[in-house]
Formats: C-alpha cells, structure tokens, sequence
C-alpha cells in the first residue's frame, strides 16, 4: 500500500528505512538532500532497484563463467562478486555523472552503450552455455572426436613417411628371405620325390640323381640360413622401429585425449558450431544478447528516460552554496592572516626598537669595559681588538 504525500511542513522529518536508503546509496544519491524531495524518492528507488538488479545479474554470470574454469565453487563466488562489485562501481560512477542539468547527456549514454554491448555479448554465452547445457556438451563431445581425429591425421602425416620408408624395405628383405625359402622348399620336395619314385626318374632309393638334388637341397638350404641369418637382425630392427613409431603415436594420442575437456572456450566453440548449424538457435542466441545488452543498460535508461525533479535542483543549489561558502572562507580566512601578520610586524618592531633603545646604556658601558681591558694589554694589536669585539658585541642581519 503507498504511503501518503506528507505535507511542505512535515516532510522533513520523513525517515527512509533502510532498504530505502540501500537504493538510494545504489542510485547514489544524497540522503539528506533526498528524503525533502517526495516525488524523487520513489524514483531513484526505482534506479537503485535497476543498478541492484544489473549487479545481481552481472554477480551471477560472472560467477558460472569462474564456475566453468575453476573446481572450486568458493573461489568462483568470491571471483564472481569481485566482477559484480567492478560492474556496480561502474554504474554508480556513469549515474552520478548523469543529471538534467548536464549539457552532454549523450556521451554517458554512448560509453555505458559501448560497455553493455561488450559485457552484454560476452555475458551471453555463459548463459546459454547454462540453458543449452545438455545439447553443448554433445556437441563438445563430437567436436572433441573430431579433434583426435586431425590428431590422428596429424600423426599420421608426421610418421607415415618413415613407416613407408621401413615398410617397402621390410617387404623387399622378407621378398627376398621368401624367394630363397621357396627355392630350398622346391629343392626338398624334388629330392624327396626322387626317394619314393613320386617323381624325377621314378626308381625308389638313392641314386646318383637323388644325390645330386640332396647336394642341390642342401646347398640351397645353406644358402637360405646364410641369408636368414643377415637379414633378421635388419628385420627385427625395422619391427622394433615400427613399434616403437606405433607406441609413440598411440602415447601421443592418449596425451592429447587426456587434454580434451568441456572447459569454457570449448564449450564456446560447440556453441558457436550449434549456431551455425541450428537456425532457431541462432535468433534465440541473438535475442538473448539484446535482452542482456538492455539489462546492461537497464541504471543509464532509467537515470535518462525518469524526468528530473526537485533533487537536481536542490543538489545543484546546494553545491553553489557549498562553493559560495567554501570562496567566502578562503577570503576570511586569507584576510585573518594578512591582519595576524600585520599585527605580528608591528608588535615585533615595536619590541625590537624596544630592546635596542634599552640595551644601549649596556653596550656602551662593555665596549668602555672592553676598551680599558684592551689599553692594559699592550700585546694584542689594534685589528685583533677589533675582530674580537665585532664578533662580541655586533648583530647580525637576520638572514
């Protein structure tokens, strides 16, 4: 229920409680000059619930932006206010700033714009980021498969031609054991044929052509262990490399998969994939940044679009008075001392007329003193004397 008007001479002793008074802080405006104007109460209430509104907001997003790179909630709040308060300041400041009698309204308006566009932007995708938070993380997720996949090829283009390299040589060497292997199988198999009259002449038993293909098997087969026994160690090192080229690139890529995360740009860019690729997201997304750019905007709009009142006029009166009295006593405070040091001049010569008129009669008498001293001492010359009673008896110029 709205409390009544208060009439011209009461309303003085009118009494914010105090979350009036929290608002008018928040609207920063005077108190003192504020609780006589009725009518500007209740509008800047309405100014410091827009600033208390752009800071709990401002508060919040900042606090899940904090929220989405640390684990740790405690430091995310108190983060999160740190930001709340600076946003806050800043508002105060451009409202302060802001009155009817200001000839350049536009450039406070403009600034506040530039700033609420870019905190209004930004502030945008933490809360989409929090709206959208299930379809973001699987389009995180497919990004991230997408990314082990460049890896993948990645390494693939960085080791493939080594791997070619060793792999055409393996084939060449395994080619040739092959061929020879072959060669000796064949070689056995016409000897053992000969043997059993499967093949060859026929006859059963060793002959001279059975022995004559023994010696060719055997020599074959002496031949094929020579030449295994060069070549294996070249095979086995090119195995070894090959694994250790595989292990390397399967380490590699479990390295990069443990970096892979849900963090806060990359949820960003999933976000930014979802718009490209979602139309309906794309004027949601658009809305929502106007809809926080306004909320930005929310403390300069209302200080510019609520008309002026009484407390303008009366903060305008009352700083002329504060300056017409603050020059009115730096005049009597400057007159003050120019008298205290007039007086002080002529009370110092007065004494110091004084002192010598007084001391007069003294200094004669010890120069006569001195003068007598000085007839009986017949040793110290007449410049000595001099020096010595200049030094004794005259004054110096005050520097």
């Amino acid at each position: 229920m709205n409390k009544s008007i208060s009439s011209l001479s009461n309303r003085e002793q009118y009494t914010p409680n105090r979350w009036e008074a929290f608002l008018w802080w928040l609207s920063t405006a005077e108190k003192e000059l504020l609780v006589q104007c009725v009518v500007d109460r209740n509008r800047y209430k309405i100014i410091g619930t827009t600033v208390l509104a752009t800071w709990s907001f401002a508060t919040l997003a900042w606090t899940y932006f904090w929220s989405t790179i640390t684990t740790n909630l405690l430091l995310s709040v108190l983060l999160g206010l740190f930001m709340g308060f600076i946003i806050l300041t800043i508002d105060r400041a451009l409202i302060k700033g802001m009155n009817k009698f200001n000839k350049n309204k536009v450039a406070p308006l403009l600034l506040r714009s530039v700033l609420a566009i870019t905190l209004g932007t930004f502030m945008a995708q933490p809360a989409i980021l929090f709206m959208f938070d299930k379809e973001i993380k699987l389009q995180a997720s497919l990004d991230n498969e997408l990314r082990k996949r460049a890896k993948q090829q990645e390494m693939d283009s960085l080791f493939n031609p080594q791997k070619q390299s060793l792999n055409a040589e393996r084939t060449q060497l395994q080619n040739q054991l092959t061929g020879k292997y072959n060669e000796v199988s064949n070689a056995r198999h016409e000897f053992l044929a000969e043997i059993d009259g499967t093949g060859g002449t026929g006859k059963v038993g060793i002959q001279n052509i059975a022995r004559a293909k023994k010696a060719e098997y055997e020599k074959l087969d002496s031949q094929y262990n020579v030449i295994n026994s060069s070549l294996h160690p070249r095979l086995a090192t090119i195995d070894s490399t090959l694994m250790d080229i595989n292990n390397r690139v399967k380490k590699e890529n479990e390295v990069f998969a443990g970096l892979l995360n849900n963090g806060f740009l990359t949820r960003i860019e999933a976000l930014n994939n979802l718009v490209k690729k979602n139309a309906a997201l794309q004027w949601r997304y658009i809305l929502i940044v106007v809809i926080l750019m306004l909320i930005e905007l929310m403390p300069v709009l209302a200080k510019t679009l609520l008309p002026g009142g009484t407390y303008d006029e009366k903060v305008k009166l009352t700083e002329e008075l504060e300056k017409e009295m603050a020059e009115g006593n730096q005049v009597k405070e400057k007159e003050l001392k120019e008298l205290y040091n007039r007086l002080a001049q002529e009370n110092d010569t007065t004494f110091i007329e004084q002192f010598f008129a007084s001391s007069k009669a003294e200094r004669n008498a010890k120069l006569k003193s001195q003068l007598s001293k000085w007839s009986e001492n017949h040793d110290e010359s007449f410049d000595g004397f001099w020096e010595h009673l200049k030094k004794d008896m005259l004054t110096k110029q005050e520097s």
